[in-house]
């Protein structure tokens, strides 16, 4: 610890962002450009803040990052100065720190011992860190391309270069493995390009790590869907081992309010994958809210990319309706106990650029003009009931009052069921189970022998911690199955659950 008192001293502090008005024009990540100089200092202030705690729970799987980050070690390193080492600790435990920096929504703070008490200034910025130490590596040129002495002889194939997909193909690649990741779209990233929206993560960041793990000898085979352009049999006679990565893209649907039929009513994926599409030079997004008044449905990080693209898109209003009610502002050691994930508020930084949240409130139908097109919603309170024997969810009119509001254009982002339906599974001979998932055993092999699964397809959507977390640890036990033992990390168990959901 370089300073026992740095926690007393200093509160929490985020990175700037630029001016609202700015960043609602463009597609460039909403944090503002401090100069490295500035944002070094800034952020050497908060690591000092670490209190290198007895037992960290900010690096416990169940409490904090699956990966295992060892982030009181770079708080001390990076509150030193020292950079490099700082750089060798994150790299060691993960392969895209500027990934989980930026998207990940940090339980680590939540398990942060600074979390226990409102006294304390706040848990310590670590998302900010790492996002900071990782930037650093690149700009001082201390990522390297990491290429094995020895190649076994043996070919894995990867089916998806989401961060599961692309985590296992580099600890693969690096153990010797001739590695082929095989993507369905015409560009790699998986959900990293087409689902997150480039004012989260430009893509050059995406790009940068890609042209690495190309440079270390990972083969990339594009605009090729596994089970039908290239068939199982293939497949198996091709490589000595697989490993599923194929995301969990089944988007839930709302069939049951009447209205859905209507044109305009969208699933959101078929929103984001367009208007990321647009950023990479497509051409005009064919599903755009230039103009329209946007009913967003859903309050999580899905409803909230939609949000901030119908905002740069040029909506003429945004709206987004949340079924449960509106989160305390501070964490309620009732309902969810530190180190648990606490049930708060969240406010997205598109949240503060325009736009409205409503919240215990659902539509009852949506209303169409005479040509079938959604023009408007109609809203009521309601509240969400839990049965106690079956846990499953009702939600409950609270109000005979309805409210309409108008909607040309309404995005559903309600969630994910699980796996899509694809050739590849039937003919592996695999089943999704109750999840919507791909079951494995201890190794991650699944039922198809020399098969294993990782990420989203195995633990359903998830945050990209979890699919890197996974990506590695499939990489162990495909390497152990390759060679009959293995000295890759292996970060997280299959059953393996935050916490907060136990």
């Amino acid at each position: 610890m370089a300073d026992p008192t740095g926690f007393m001293k200093h509160e929490r502090s985020e990175p700037p962002k630029r001016p609202k008005t700015e960043r609602m024009q463009d597609w460039r990540e909403v944090y503002a450009d401090q100069g490295q100089e500035a944002r070094n200092e800034a952020v050497r202030t908060q690591a000092s803040r670490c209190m290198d705690c007895g037992i960290p729970f900010c690096h416990n799987e169940r409490s904090g990052c699956p990966l295992g980050n060892l982030i009181p070690e770079w708080n001390d390193l990076v509150s030193r100065g020292e950079w490099f080492a700082a750089s060798e600790r994150l790299h060691a435990t993960n392969n895209f720190p500027e990934f989980t920096g930026k998207l990940c929504p940090a339980p680590c703070e939540a398990g942060c011992t600074l979390s226990i008490s409102p006294l304390s200034g706040g848990p310590v910025a670590i998302k900010r860190v790492e996002e900071t130490i990782s930037a650093q590596a690149w700009e001082s040129g201390y990522v390297e391309e990491i290429t094995p002495e020895v190649a076994t002889g043996r070919h894995v194939a990867v089916v998806g270069s989401g961060p599961a997909g692309l985590a296992a193909a580099q600890q693969l690649t690096r153990a010797g493995h001739e590695v082929t990741v095989f993507e369905r779209d015409d560009r790699l990233g998986g959900l990293l390009r087409y689902g997150i929206p480039e004012f989260k993560m430009e893509k050059k960041v995406l790009d940068r790590r890609l042209s690495q793990l190309h440079g270390e000898g990972t083969t990339f085979v594009t605009g090729c869907e596994v089970g039908v352009d290239i068939t199982v049999e293939e497949l198996g006679e091709r490589y000595d081992a697989v490993v599923l990565a194929v995301g969990a893209l089944r988007g839930r649907d709302d069939t049951g309010t009447p209205g859905r039929e209507l044109d305009g009513v969208h699933l959101a994926m078929e929103h984001l994958v367009p208007a990321n599409r647009s950023c990479e030079g497509d051409g005009p997004s064919e599903i755009t809210a230039e103009g329209k008044h946007v009913l967003i449905i859903g309050g999580g990080d899905t409803g909230a990319d939609c949000y901030g693209t119908a905002i740069r898109q040029g909506a003429l209003s945004v709206t987004q309706l949340d079924q449960y009610p509106e989160p305390p502002h501070t964490r309620d050691d009732e309902r969810s106990p530190w180190p648990t994930w606490p049930y708060i508020l969240r406010t997205y930084p598109v949240q503060e650029e325009a736009g409205e949240r409503l919240f215990a409130v659902a539509v009852k139908r949506f209303v169409g003009d005479e040509d079938g097109r959604v023009r408007a919603a109609e809203l009521h309170t309601v509240r969400v009931e839990k049965d106690p024997e079956t846990g499953r969810r009702e939600v409950v009119p609270t109000s005979d009052e309805v409210q309409e509001l108008p909607a040309d254009l309404v995005l559903l982002a309600i969630g994910f069921e699980g796996v899509e339906h694809m050739r590849l599974i039937d003919d592996l001979g695999l089943s999704l189970n109750g999840r919507g998932t791909v079951s494995c055993g201890a190794d991650w092999q699944t039922d198809a022998p020399g098969v294993f699964v990782c990420g989203d397809a195995h633990r359903g959507a998830s945050l990209v911690v979890w699919a890197i977390a996974e990506g590695r640890s499939v990489a162990a036990s495909v390497d152990a199955y390759l060679m009959g033992d293995s000295e890759l990390p292996s970060p997280v168990h299959p059953t393996a659950l935050p916490l907060a959901v136990v």
